[in-house]
């Protein structure tokens, strides 16, 4: 097992994500270039939690601030299926620039106080939402890179949303080249042509506590699709490196990984998305 890392290929190879998804932008114009995902938790004290009231208080935020914040060209809100807590409601927001993420913040600011003028009205609008969760909660940004598929536009479906992070080795003798080459393969031969995934973005650290972290979201229409997504890959890497060849190209793209990874799915409320 290898345990030891190679620093300056870390860097090599996160600039290189980086490069290579500022050209990709050129051509998807709606991509982001950052994602900041806040991991919250609900308030298991509140006795009197209804779900209807919490969408109430979010659509209307939604509606008076996120939908007009032009910094922010997305924003949607995940609920635990599976993962090691059940408390958990991710908070997904996309920038198209880092300067616009800092921007963000401060508009929102502006877009509350026009929503709620009266300073007395707006504490208690937070005061409801904020009842709702903990005062634990994590952040992370990531930079997407190239080979997404899409959500259909228009999606109005409360989609499962499947999480699986990896983490980098960036061996000594592996190449930026290599590791691109079988990545887009593998999205043409086997994502691209998968019926059952719906959305696929995949994603690399740039802030937050984990440097070697590729994060990959799969969006499929529900937990049984879920197990035919993963039925329908293996049929397709099994057409598409047969035998001893598929054998060669699963030991080649392993030495970028530990071999250890982590599964998390959560429901994307797709009524408090924008």
């Amino acid at each position: 097992m290898k345990t030891t890392t190679n620093f300056k290929f870390i860097a090599i190879a996160t600039i290189m994500l980086l490069l290579n998804f500022s050209v990709f932008a050129q051509n998807e114009a709606n991509r982001p270039e950052y994602i900041s995902v806040t991991t919250m938790h609900w308030n298991m004290d509140k006795e009197d939690f209804s779900m209807d009231a919490w969408k109430a208080l979010e659509k209307e935020y939604l509606q008076k601030v996120t939908s007009k914040n032009q910094y922010i060209l997305s924003a949607s809100y995940y609920t635990h299926l599976f993962s090691p807590d059940n408390s958990e409601v991710l908070y997904v927001r996309t920038y198209p620039s880092w300067e616009a993420m800092e921007k963000a913040a401060e508009r929102n600011g502006e877009l509350e106080k026009q929503a709620w003028p009266e300073e007395k009205a707006r504490d208690a609008f937070f005061k409801k939402l904020d009842d709702n969760f903990s005062v634990k909660h994590s952040d992370e940004i990531y930079a997407p890179v190239d080979g997404v598929k899409l959500i259909p536009q228009g999606n109005d479906k409360d989609l499962v949303m499947y999480v699986r992070k990896t983490h980098f080795t960036f061996p000594e003798d592996g190449t930026q080249k290599e590791f691109d080459e079988m990545r887009a393969e593998n999205f043409a031969k086997v994502i691209s042509k998968n019926e059952y995934i719906k959305g696929y973005y995949p994603n690399v650290h740039a802030w937050g506590r984990d440097k070697t972290e590729f994060v990959e979201a799969f969006f499929v229409d529900s937990m049984c699709d879920l197990e035919k997504m993963f039925d329908r890959n293996g049929e397709l890497i099994g057409q598409a490196w047969s035998g001893d060849s598929g054998k060669e190209r699963g030991k080649k793209w392993g030495k970028y990984f530990t071999g250890i990874h982590g599964d998390s799915a959560y429901t994307l409320v797709a009524e408090l998305s924008k």
